[in-house]
Order: structure tokens, then C-alpha cells, then sequence
């Protein structure tokens, strides 16, 4: 069990552990196992958000909504993998700016939720809050919180970056894979063509600095994290350890953890928790935010005032962003608080659609993108990265795009645990469209 004296305070969202004493066993067991992530691989990833909270930086964070037990194979991580690497490359080549690559991957299994109990003709049962918590299915075994469930969350996400890392560190990650990347779709659809062509114009250039005699190493790896959403105190605490070469606090189950729009008390026990750890550290922020609760967190979280350590996620929907955002940016530049400011443009705007699935429209997801960097504009400073929900496969979850999903299409492939990612062509078509909006501002 951990040593560390973590002091007794509210903690929204968490779990009611039926069975204290396999609840005691589970933090038991992850208290001692190995870390998944290293304390200065995190400082890495902090040095390098620094420079997008500098302007010199984009960062790109995606993957999927709720990770589950079930979908953390080989196919499946591999191709949320290279819908990521593919949106890089686009937003490098086409914005010329280092992009920082962040996966909501490996310890994304945990969700909060709005309600404790979910009714379905007649039957009430707890809700689903993750493969962490409890079990999808809607039956009353598989629903009963298991705390045993967060040991088994780790080794599926010690799994998950292993194999991230081979990719990403053997040769899959290859600039010159690029043109591999895209061969299952390339020729049926618009952003794919686009892709292609890129890809084209990457080669050359490739093969210019190899005849010119300059072949460097970042271009056969790249430099992938990974992130989740500090939810589960009774995963993240344990997990928690002391760097033998600082004395600081690093949250080893990954290089970087977020604090939800549903757990960002300033009292409560989520943010003292992040304000302890050494890791960079992110807090979504939505309409309901005011500039006195941003000021709050920024003196609460970063007091040192390091850059890198600190990303405000907003997620406004894309009918506010416009309105609300423009005062808190005004107030934290006016703090000279160094912030990496980050949009989702996915959680603002889910709505229900007539089939009764929950959706975003993905011209919604663009404009909110849009509105963003135009606060940004105005104030003068960096619109540094987006925050997508996404997969590498062909569902069709959210409407719109040159893919053209419709409502009546939601059913054949809504695969989602949680909530509606965006799929392949609408991640690329999305990462064109961003691109284009980095190049404006340059």
C-alpha cells in the first residue's frame, strides 16, 4: 500500500465499492506493481507542452471514449493508433508546427456519469461507468461495481503500451509508412485522396534530405503518450509514487491525466490530488466556468507558474464557446499564467437523435474548432491543440462529414461504449480542416 498520506476530502464521481475489503486488496496490489509510465518520460512530455503553451507547438490528443477490455487488441489499438499519427502528419506537414501526439489510451477505462442509476423498461440497475467499475451488459451481476476490475485495468493498459511502444519505436511509426497507412481507404474517400497526395509530396521531400545525405532518426519514430482522465482515485492514488531522483509525487499510470468538467472542485479531493503530482496535468473547463473559478485552479495547480504543467481543455459546445471563452482567456493571459489551451469540441455537443442514440454532428465539432482559434485571434494568443474522440474504424456514430453518415445510418455501426466517436474519414477530414485554420493564424 502506498505511504503517501492523501488527506480525507469530498471526491465526486467514484464508485460504491460494495466489498471494502477487495477494495483494500485491489489498491493493495496496485500499490506494488511496477510503474507503467517513467517520471522522466512525463518531464519530457511537460518540456515539450511548454513550447506549445509558447506558440511553438500544436498538440494533438485523441483516442477513444471509454476504453474497454474487450477492444484493447492488436487491431484495434494499432488502428486508433495510426488515425492519430495520420492527423499529425497532416497537421505538421500542413501548418509546419511540431505536433505533441497524446492518446487517450492505456487507463481511459473508467467514465463519470450524470446519473448513479440507469432505468430500462422499468428495471433499474447502476450505471455503467467503465470497464474499470463494472460490466456493460444490462443485467444486475454485471453491473455491481468490482474493485478487482482496476488491477485488471492495469495490466490491459501495461498491454496497450507495450505494444504502442513497439509501433511507435520499431519502425511502424516510419515516416516513410505514410503512403501503408492509408491503403485501406485512400481511394473512397475525399480526405483519403488528400492524404495520398500529401503523402506524395512527402516522399520527395524524403528523398531529397536522403540524397543530400540527411537522414535523421525522428523521422523512423515519434514520441507518443499517453493520457487518461483521473478518475478512479482508487486506481490513481496507488499508482502514485515517489521519484527516487527528485523526492516529487509522478502518477506512474500514465504521462498525463486530466480532472473532469464533474470533479473539478476546488475543495474537493480530484484537484488536490493533481496539485500534488508532478506529472502535466490538464482540467476541462466548460460554459459553466467562470474567469474567478479558472484563476482559482491555476493558482491551486500551478503555483510555480512552470510552463508545460498546466493544459485547460475547454469544452464549451460550439453555440458558447464563442461567448464564455473570451473572458477567461482575457483573465488568465492577464495572470501571466503559462496555460497550454486546448479544445474539445466533442463533449459540448452531444445531442439525441431520432433513432435514440446519443450523437455530435460533426459540423458542430468544426465550429467549435473555428470559434476557438477565433477567441484566440482576438486575444492574441495560442490556440495550442484539440482533444478528439475517435477510432480507426468505420463506424458511424457521428453525422455529417464528406463520409456523409446519416441518422439512419447511426444503427448499423454504433459501437461506441459510452459516447459517439468520430470515425477514420471524419478524423482526417478534421485534421485538413484544423491544419488550414493553424496556417491562417501563422
Amino acid at each position: 500500500m502506498s505511504a503517501i498520506n492523501w488527506p480525507d476530502l469530498p471526491a465526486a464521481q467514484q464508485p460504491e465499492w460494495p466489498d471494502q475489503t477487495r477494495l483494500a486488496q485491489a489498491r493493495a496490489t496496485l500499490a506494488v506493481l511496477p510503474p507503467l509510465v517513467f517520471a522522466g518520460e512525463c518531464d519530457e512530455l511537460t518540456n515539450k507542452l511548454a513550447a506549445a503553451a509558447s506558440g511553438n507547438a500544436f498538440v494533438l490528443m485523441g483516442g477513444d471514449c471509454a476504453e474497454t477490455f474487450a477492444a484493447n487488441t492488436a487491431d484495434s489499438i494499432r488502428a486508433r493508433l495510426k488515425t492519430v499519427l495520420q492527423m499529425a502528419i497532416v497537421l505538421t506537414y500542413g501548418a509546419s508546427l511540431p505536433v505533441v501526439k497524446i492518446g487517450r489510451i492505456a487507463g481511459q477505462y473508467g467514465k463519470p456519469r450524470s446519473s448513479g442509476m440507469e432505468t430500462i423498461d422499468g428495471v433499474s440497475l447502476p450505471s455503467y461507468r467503465g470497464d474499470a467499475v463494472n460490466g456493460l451488459d444490462f443485467t444486475e451481476e454485471s453491473r455491481i461495481p468490482d474493485p478487482m476490475r482496476l488491477v485488471q485495468m492495469y495490466h490491459a493498459s501495461a498491454s496497450a503500451l507495450n505494444l504502442v511502444r513497439a509501433f511507435t519505436q520499431g519502425g511502424y511509426a516510419d515516416l516513410r509508412q505514410v503512403h501503408s497507412w492509408n491503403q485501406d481507404f485512400v481511394h473512397s474517400s475525399a480526405p483519403g485522396q488528400r492524404y495520398e497526395l500529401m503523402a506524395g509530396e512527402i516522399d520527395r521531400a524524403l528523398a531529397f534530405m536522403e540524397a543530400c545525405g540527411t537522414d535523421p532518426e525522428e523521422f523512423r519514430r515519434v514520441d507518443f503518450y499517453a493520457s487518461h482522465e483521473a478518475l478512479l482515485l482508487d486506481y490513481e492514488k496507488p499508482l502514485t509514487r515517489v521519484d527516487s531522483r527528485t523526492g516529487n509525487l509522478y502518477d506512474v499510470s500514465g504521462h498525463f491525466v486530466w480532472i473532469g468538467e464533474r470533479t473539478r472542485d476546488l475543495d474537493g479531493a480530484h484537484i488536490d490530488f493533481a496539485s500534488r503530482i508532478s506529472n502535466p496535468i490538464g482540467v476541462k473547463i466548460g460554459p459553466s466556468s467562470t474567469p474567478e473559478i479558472i484563476l482559482g485552479l491555476l493558482e491551486k495547480l500551478n503555483p510555480e507558474r512552470i510552463p508545460g504543467r498546466l493544459m485547460l481543455i475547454t469544452r464549451m459546445g460550439a453555440g458558447k464557446i464563442r461567448e464564455v471563452l473570451p473572458a477567461i482567456v482575457d483573465v488568465v493571459k492577464e495572470s501571466g499564467h503559462p496555460v497550454v489551451w486546448m479544445c474539445d469540441p466533442m463533449h459540448g455537443n452531444t445531442r439525441e437523435a431520432a433513432t435514440g442514440h446519443k450523437t455530435r454532428i460533426f459540423d458542430d465539432v468544426v465550429d467549435e474548432v473555428r470559434g476557438f482559434f477565433e477567441v484566440h485571434a482576438t486575444a492574441g494568443t495560442h490556440p495550442g491543440g484539440i482533444h478528439i474522440e475517435l477510432t480507426g474504424d468505420d463506424v458511424t456514430e457521428c453525422l455529417g462529414g464528406i463520409s456523409g453518415v446519416s441518422e439512419a445510418d447511426l444503427p448499423f455501426r454504433y459501437e461506441t461504449a459510452c459516447d459517439p466517436r468520430l470515425n477514420r474519414v471524419q478524423s482526417l477530414e478534421l485534421a485538413f480542416t484544423v491544419a488550414d485554420m493553424l496556417r491562417a493564424v501563422k
